[in-house]
Formats: structure tokens, C-alpha cells, sequence
């Protein structure tokens, strides 16, 4: 342990920001008695996002340059026999990444949201509610057991169901924010499983101590069963991965998710929530190295979920949506990294990734504002020129997340796939394909919503939807419809900025100590004589200006390139060709317009099948059973009984000697003739 890391410091970059949550939320609402004004509400939640903040800058750079480690418990909640139950931090280079990458790009929605929730009535309680938001995701990176995870596992949850209702009185906000819970408690129903088990087979919460007694949990098998005990485990925490992480099928909640406003879209897409799942199963990485089965497991869902999600974004119109559907591709790259072994790389492209993906959402934002809150791009074109600011950090984000050479998101995706291209597990032929092609499809409709947006004719004076077509709440000035698109307002445009620099350069800066170094010495673990992909990578690594350079004679460059050059063909020299080829291919339009159907298979199969066993377990169990059968017919029965009874006692005295003769006479006989 590092005398350079104060616990007692550390233990200010979670609480800052709930400070300033709960002092906007009590104070800066009705509910405390709106003591509050605006200005100081998101004053005070900034600036306790800025503390955490600064806090987590100097404990990255003394975990990097000083090899600071700290692990410590702060206190203990319960001893339960030998289970501990303690509040705790871990920190070395996973969690001080991890802070500065949540604090960060927190901030940057922390000042975004003065420009866009300008005159929305919520504002202080949309400030209060992302900074609660960070505070959850916080505690759940910089714990150092399995107890405080869950915590901050369900908090992020819980807080998400509030802001992506936040406006509750939207029918679809009110839909969506029940469907990500529901979804999210099947997943965490298997996490919070595979926990128990470790608890149970390990002893303890405590990361350090269940990693030490893995090889013990290696051996074991699951009772009744031929499975390893191992691989039970990991299946179990990565299906809470899948709930959280929204991998297949448990992805259908995060599209709809965009009915809250868009700077939380931003939070839970780019740093906070959905990569709590990689984050878990990367920082578990020790226990998932056990299990091969496991391992495949994961690399077929990521698979699935990179490339079947990838197409749904393809005929998207809503720019959110678009963007929204690009958050599940990337994190189904994410997950095969996990699935390869290449847990640093899956980590490194959810840094890389949080910080183009938050500027991809909140330059959808500003175009939003800018556009008098149309969200329909097949109603935008020309943008450019009225929104420069916008315009130029959109391009630098979109170029970054299609994985273009020295762009941040090119040295994260290209060692993904080439991380799964080295692996030996049976999944990985399958894997490999789907990221190359998810490489394409990510290039197409990336550029399809950038050619749509800001090039092309002006077509924001032509939607014949203008009132209808609005999906988010306006909270700024009702503006004439047809009136021209205008430059957002400096606390919009300087997140923009600040998000894009780290969106082309961190890759570059950040590829060799992160992958090939010693930033994850003592966090990761892989089994080289199993799994050499990262080993492999380590040997064709010769510096990230090399590694752009020779990407020019890759696939995966080429690829992308097609996939943009199709993009501005369809889009911008022949606009008549999409409208044919809809025509043409009709029935897989129809496919992917209804999602593979899966909304439709939860709601009227899965929803209606459960809604159904509740009714028959309600009226026959409950109603017919327990409270028919049970309860009501116990006292009927003893009412029959007693009514019969009853009779018996006449008040005659010869009718209770008679029984009495009778009686002796039963048991003379019974002891005299039967009993011999």
C-alpha cells in the first residue's frame, strides 16, 4: 500500500458529487421548499463533479507514474459467522482509468446540461438526479468487494429508471424506464446468483480474497451436476453483465432508453451504467480465466450483439437512435474483447469509446437544439454551415468511432480484432466475422447520419411531421417551425471541444502502457498458455504511428472506407437509390424495422406468458387454493364438524347415560373379545 493514496481523500471523490445531489434535490425542488434557485443548484453539482474530478486526475497520475496501489476498508457494516460485509476502495490502474473516465465525461454533462435544460421545469432535479448518477457509479469502480459492487450495481440502475423517466408525464418515458428495470432485474437476478455462490464456496465479498482461493473454486464441481463450479459462476455474473451492458437478449432496453433527456443519454451510453458490465467482468478477470466455456460464452453473445445491432442502426431516422444503436454495436465489440481474453483492450476501448461516444451524443443534442428539437435527420441537410462548432466535433467523433487510423477508436477496435482473430476458442471463426462486418455497417450508418445531418440539400423547412416529429419535450423557446437552424450556446459547444481532443489523440497517447505496459500489472490476469491473443498482439505492436500505417493495407481500413463511400452515394449523389432498395428488399426492412421482433416476443410472449402465470397463481393459488381450499375451507369443515357436535349435547340426563353405556360397552368389547 502507497503512502501517496489517502483513503480519507479518496473518500471525497464519490461523496462530493452526492453532496451537491442531495443539496439540489432537498433544497432546489419543491420538496424541500425551493430554497434553491438554478444558478446555485448546478453550481454546487458541478462543482462537486469538478472535486471528484481533480481528486481522480491525481490519483490516476500517482497509480501511472508513482505505481500507487491502495486497498482498504473504510468499515464494516456486519459479520455474518466468518462474512464480512464492508465498504471498502481498491484502487490501482482499472479504477483510477475508470474515475477519471466517469468524472470526466460527467463533468462535460454536468455543463452541457445548463445550455439544454435551460427552461425545462426539472432543472434542479435533473441535477440532482446526474450527479446521484455519477455518485453510484463511483462506489461501484472504486470498490474492493462484491457487496459494495452490487450496491453500486443497483443504484446506477435505480437512478437510470429516474432520469430516463424524467419526463413522467411522456406515456413512452414512462414505458421505457419500466421496461430497462425489468430487463435489468432478469440480469441481476443471475449476477446477484453468481455472488452468492462465491460467497458461499469462497467465504468472503472481498476481491483479494475470493482471486486468492481461485484455484480451490477452479476444482469444485456444481452439485448435482458434471458442470465446473467455476463455469456456473461466470456464466451467472456475466448474465448480469448482459443486463446492465445490454448484450443480446437483454439489449432491448437501451434504445428506449433515449426517451430521457439527451444529456443523461450521453451519461449512460459513454461512462456510466452499460459499462459497468465490461468493467465487472474485466476486474473479475481471474475467475472467467478458469472457465473456456464461460469465455465462448461470452464471445458468441458480444458477437451477436455487435453485428445484429449494427444493422438496426442502419434504417434508423431518429438521430438518437442512431447513436443508440452504434452504444450497442461498441458494446458488443467490448464484450468479444472479454470473450478473446483481451480483457485490456475491451477495457481500453471503453475508455476510448466513452469519450467519442458522449461527443456523438451530445453533438446529436446541440443539433436537436439547433433544429428546434426535430430528431428526424431525413429532415435536416445543410447543417454544416449553420453549425460549424457542432459540425466539426461530429466529424472528428463520427471518424473516431468508425475506427479511422490515429483516431482514438481505430487503436482500440483494430487490436480487438485482431485480438479475436489470434483466439482459440471454438466462437472465434464466428466472432472474427462479425466484427469485420460490424466494421462496415458501424462506417454506412454512422456517415448516413452525418451525410443526412449536415450535408447534402436543406431540408428542415420541408417536415410535413414538424409537430409530430419532436420526440423530446422542448424546454427552450417555441420558435417557428421553419425558421433556420442556429449555433448552440458556449455550454454546449466547449463540452463539445473538450470531448472531442481526448476523442482523436488518447488512443495514440495512451495505446502502449494501457495494452503492452505495466498499467494493469497486478489487475488483469490472463492465462498466456491458454490464451495467447494478448501475447501475440504484444509481438506486433511497434508503436501506435506504425500501427496507423500499416492499417492502410488492412481489411478492416478498406472496409470502413466502403462503408462511408457507400454512405455519401446513397445519401448525397443518388438520394433515389435507399427508397428502391426499401422497395426491393421490403421484408428485411420490415425485419429490422420491428427489431428482429424481439419487443414483440418480451411483450406478447414472454411479458403475456408471465402476466398469465401471475393470473393463474393469483386466482388458482391465492384465490382458489390458499385462500378457497385453505383457509376458508378449514373453517367450514370445523363449522360442519361442530354443527354435528353440537347435537350430541341434548341436556337430557338419559341420553348421556346411554352414551356412557354405549362407551363402556365399546371398550369392554374392545379389550375383552379384540384385544387377545
Amino acid at each position: 500500500m502507497s503512502q501517496t493514496l489517502s483513503a480519507s481523500t479518496l473518500l471525497a471523490v464519490p461523496l462530493a458529487p452526492l453532496a451537491g445531489s442531495l443539496l439540489a434535490g432537498l433544497f432546489g425542488t419543491a420538496f424541500g421548499g425551493n430554497w434553491f434557485g438554478r444558478r446555485i443548484s448546478h453550481t454546487l453539482t458541478i462543482l462537486g463533479v469538478l472535486v471528484s474530478f481533480l481528486i481522480s486526475a491525481s490519483t490516476l497520475y500517482s497509480v501511472a507514474v508513482d505505481g500507487a496501489r491502495l486497498n482498504e476498508t473504510l468499515y464494516t457494516w456486519m459479520v455474518v459467522g466468518g462474512l464480512k460485509m464492508e465498504v471498502g476502495f481498491l484502487i490501482d490502474g482499472l479504477t483510477a482509468m475508470m474515475m477519471c473516465v466517469v468524472t470526466f465525461v460527467s463533468l462535460m454533462v454536468h455543463i452541457y446540461t445548463i445550455g439544454y435544460m435551460e427552461e425545462d421545469e426539472g432543472y434542479n432535479r435533473f441535477f440532482s438526479y446526474i450527479s446521484l448518477f455519477t455518485f453510484s457509479m463511483l462506489m461501484l469502480v472504486m470498490s474492493n468487494n462484491m457487496l459494495q459492487l452490487f450496491f453500486g450495481w443497483e443504484a446506477v440502475g435505480l437512478v437510470s429508471y429516474l432520469l430516463i423517466g424524467f419526463w413522467f408525464n411522456k406515456p413512452t418515458a414512462i414505458f421505457a424506464n419500466m421496461k430497462a428495470f425489468l430487463v435489468n432485474r432478469v440480469g441481476d437476478f443471475g449476477f446477484i446468483l453468481g455472488i452468492g455462490l462465491i460467497a458461499a464456496y469462497a467465504g468472503s465479498f472481498d476481491y483479494a480474497e475470493v482471486f486468492a482461493k481461485k484455484q480451490e473454486l477452479g476444482a469444485l464441481v456444481f452439485p448435482g451436476t458434471d458442470w465446473m463450479l467455476i463455469t456456473f459462476i461466470c456464466i451467472c455474473l456475466f448474465i448480469g453483465a448482459m443486463g446492465k451492458s445490454a448484450q443480446f437478449p437483454l439489449h432491448v432496453w437501451l434504445p428506449d432508453s433515449m426517451e430521457g433527456p439527451t444529456p443523461i443519454s450521453a451519461l449512460i451510453h459513454a461512462a456510466t451504467m452499460v459499462t459497468a458490465g465490461i468493467f465487472m467482468v474485466s476486474r473479475m478477470s481471474p475467475l472467467f480465466e478458469l472457465s473456456d466455456a464461460a469465455l465462448n460464452f461470452i464471445l458468441v453473445i458480444g458477437s451477436i450483439t455487435a453485428l445484429f445491432m449494427g444493422f438496426l442502426g442502419i434504417i434508423q431516422n431518429d438521430i438518437k437512435r442512431v447513436v443508440a444503436y452504434s452504444t450497442l454495436s461498441q458494446l458488443g465489440y467490448m464484450t468479444v474483447a472479454l470473450g478473446a481474453s483481451a480483457y485490456s483492450v475491451a477495457v481500453f476501448h471503453l475508455m476510448t469509446h466513452a469519450f467519442f461516444k458522449a461527443l456523438l451524443f451530445l453533438g446529436a443534442g446541440s443539433v436537436i437544439m439547433g433544429m428546434h428539437h426535430n430528431q428526424d435527420i431525413r429532415w435536416m441537410g445543410g447543417v454544416r454551415k449553420y453549425m460549424p462548432i457542432t459540425w466539426i466535433t461530429s466529424l472528428l467523433g463520427s471518424l473516431a468511432l468508425i475506427g479511422t487510423p490515429l483516431f482514438s477508436g481505430f487503436y482500440s477496435k483494430e487490436n480487438i480484432i485482431e485480438a479475436v482473430h489470434f483466439s482459440q476458442l471454438p466462437a472465434a471463426g464466428f466472432a472474427h466475422f462479425a466484427v469485420m462486418a460490424g466494421v462496415f455497417v458501424t462506417a454506412f450508418y454512422s456517415f448516413r447520419m452525418y451525410f443526412l445531418v449536415f450535408h447534402g440539400k436543406e431540408r428542415y423547412d420541408q417536415n410535413p411531421d414538424a409537430h409530430e416529429a419532436q420526440e423530446e419535450p422542448d424546454p427552450h423557446h417555441h420558435h417557428d417551425d421553419h425558421s433556420k437552424p442556429h449555433e448552440s450556446p458556449w455550454v454546449v459547444t466547449v463540452p463539445l471541444v473538450l470531448l472531442a481532443i481526448p476523442s482523436v489523440v488518447i488512443g495514440f497517447m495512451y495505446i502502449q502502457p494501457m495494452l503492452f505496459g505495466d498499467f494493469f500489472k497486478d489487475v488483469i490476469f490472463v492465462d498466456g498458455s491458454k490464451h495467447a491473443a494478448m501475447a501475440q498482439l504484444a509481438q506486433m505492436f511497434h508503436g501506435p504511428v506504425a500501427m496507423a500505417v500499416h492499417a492502410l493495407q488492412t481489411a478492416p481500413f478498406w472496409l470502413a472506407l466502403a462503408g462511408v463511400a457507400l454512405s455519401y452515394y446513397m445519401y448525397i449523389v443518388n438520394p433515389a437509390l435507399p427508397a428502391a432498395i426499401k422497395r426491393v428488399f421490403q421484408p428485411i426492412y420490415t425485419l429490422l424495422e420491428n427489431k428482429y421482433y424481439m419487443d414483440w416476443i418480451n411483450e406478447n410472449i414472454i411479458a403475456a406468458g408471465t402476466r398469465l402465470l401471475g393470473v393463474v397463481l393469483w386466482k388458482g393459488g391465492d384465490q382458489g387454493l390458499i385462500d378457497g381450499a385453505i383457509v376458508n375451507g378449514s373453517w367450514k369443515l370445523v363449522a360442519r364438524i361442530s354443527a354435528a357436535v353440537r347435537r350430541v349435547q341434548s341436556g337430557f340426563l338419559y341420553h348421556y347415560a346411554l352414551f356412557m353405556i354405549l362407551g363402556v360397552f365399546a371398550l369392554m368389547t374392545y379389550f375383552v373379545w379384540l384385544n387377545k
